[in-house]
């Protein structure tokens, strides 16, 4: 089964479904506005991605956030309360396929991740 996991209305995301749409992959959407992820489901995803990779710093929901809250994600720990309190500083799209976990979009990785398989 392929998850796809991340915001409906993001522009990323967007392209993901449609990507997946045109190659004729059926998936499962998980919207994190409508249900944060667990702690656990975030460190699984950090047993295969960088918390570097996994936060995204670049985004509005970050610049908003206090130093206090920003100095809370240089841990593990720290990292997976903040993004369960704010899941919109998780990077998006996530797509789990094949116990792999692909963070972010490209036409490309998507195209070398289902090659793969």
């Amino acid at each position: 089964m392929i998850e796809l996991y991340g915001i409906a209305n993001c522009t990323t995301v967007k392209k993901a479904r449609v990507w997946l749409a045109e190659n004729q992959h059926d998936y499962q959407f998980h919207d994190f506005k409508k249900s944060p992820p667990s702690p656990e489901w975030l460190s699984g995803c950090l047993k295969q991605v960088e918390l570097d990779k996994l936060l995204n710093k670049k985004g509005t929901t970050w610049r908003k956030l206090t130093p206090e809250q920003q100095a809370q994600a240089q841990t593990p720990d720290g990292a997976i309360e903040l993004m369960c309190a704010y899941p919109s500083v998780i990077k998006r799209p996530i797509l789990v396929h094949n116990q792999q976990i692909l963070v972010g979009f490209s036409p490309e990785m998507y195209a070398d991740a289902f090659q793969a398989a």
